[in-house]
């Protein structure tokens, strides 16, 4: 794997995880809490975060862009059909806007830039690397790469036990005004 190729898979897995952590401080920052299609979107992200780290870890396999495009069109599909939603003229949109944006528009756009960056570091990968062994995938996995990998994995993790409290083990409702778990708790 060249180091353009290598920049661009960590820069690809920190951005996922920036993404990731950004929504999360938001939902606690702005005090609205995530709704389906919301929490849909960051599994969306987290798959395209995965495809990026699983080059990084174990070498450029089309198999690993797939995951990331496949994510990427999977949010699509959320974050378009959430933007739909609020397309019609006087229809108030989900959640506070975020620099004029609101946070599934903002996702559309990020989902293209996915993919965007997906087929650029397709181009430059050229042919996938076959013959790697543990060893050199291992010195190919440190500092800036493995940075990022840990930053995906809190990230990832922050909010699948966010998604717990917030639904539980039942589906979650549209619009979500507490957490699941707070009903359990002592007042």
């Amino acid at each position: 794997m060249g180091p353009i190729v290598r920049l661009g898979n960590a820069a690809g897995t920190a951005t996922i995880a920036i993404i990731l952590m950004i929504a999360f401080g938001l939902q606690f920052g702005l005090s609205e809490l995530p709704c389906p299609l919301c929490n849909l979107q960051r599994v969306a992200f987290v798959l395209c975060g995965f495809g990026f780290l699983l080059n990084l870890r174990f070498g450029v396999q089309p198999l690993h862009y797939g995951l990331s495009l496949l994510g990427a069109l999977f949010g699509l599909v959320a974050s378009g059909f959430q933007a739909l939603q609020y397309v019609a003229p006087g229809t108030a949109g989900h959640g506070a806007p975020v620099l004029g944006l609101h946070l599934y528009t903002w996702s559309l756009i990020l989902f293209f830039a996915v993919i965007a960056c997906v087929a650029a570091l397709m181009i430059f990968s050229g042919r996938p690397e076959h013959h790697n062994t543990d060893h050199q995938a291992a010195l190919r996995f440190r500092g800036v790469s493995r940075l990022a990998a840990y930053l995906l994995i809190a990230a990832t993790l922050a909010n699948a036990a966010n998604s717990f409290l917030l639904c539980g083990p039942v589906e979650c409702s549209e619009n979500p005004t507490s957490y699941w778990i707070s009903k359990y708790l002592p007042s």
